[in-house]
């Protein structure tokens, strides 16, 4: 059985990623399944690496976005720059550290914290 500090990391994570993919209103049963496969993932992870639990947000936001591409196209979709007819998907930054956010790559600009998108 994983830690509390685990189990935390893992449950807040897991809200985070909702909260986007309600603002985006993607969160329907099948991405849900994803969410859940994605954190079940984590889990695993972060019971070989306790230490990894301050980067697991940013890990499970990648999860869930690279599922999507695979099952349903680009997710999320840079707002700005979709309604200028250029659309293209954030990226989370950093890779792997503490307190990532959605950037547009093109205009290098953060556009929200995981968790926070509009």
């Amino acid at each position: 059985m994983a830690s509390p500090e685990i189990e935390s990391a893992l449950h807040g994570a897991r809200a985070l990623i909702l909260a986007d993919l309600t603002a985006r209103d993607v969160a329907d049963a099948a991405v849900v399944s994803l969410v859940e496969d994605a954190v079940t993932h984590r889990r695993w992870w972060l019971e070989q690496w306790p230490d990894g639990v301050e980067f697991v947000l940013g890990l499970v936001a990648q999860d869930v976005q690279d599922a999507l591409l695979e099952a349903y196209g680009r997710w999320p979709l840079c707002a700005d720059c979709a309604a200028e007819d250029d659309p293209h998907a954030l990226s989370v930054e950093p890779e792997l550290g503490p307190d990532p956010h959605w950037v547009c790559g093109k205009r290098g600009v953060v556009v929200a914290p995981v968790g926070e998108l509009a």
